[in-house]
């Protein structure tokens, strides 16, 4: 399956990206243009970025599981 359509129900979410080289990395999933992901991440204080990884640097992307809170 493309990637376009296996990630589209993500679109504005909150995900974790696993990378290939071991590390993870979470924020917004923005979009998908010329076979990378856009991805808006927190840096500091009011400041968020918005980066980019190419497929071949992604293992996995997953949705961020609900919260469950105790009353």
């Amino acid at each position: 399956m493309p990637w376009q359509n296996r990630w589209q129900y993500l679109l504005n979410q909150p995900v974790g990206v696993s990378l290939a080289n071991g590390q993870g990395v979470s924020g917004i999933f923005c979009g998908i243009a010329n076979r990378e992901i856009y991805l808006l991440q927190y840096l500091y204080h009011t400041q968020f970025a918005t980066m980019h990884y190419s497929f071949d640097e992604i293992q996995d992307i997953r949705p961020y599981p609900v919260c469950y809170f105790p009353k």
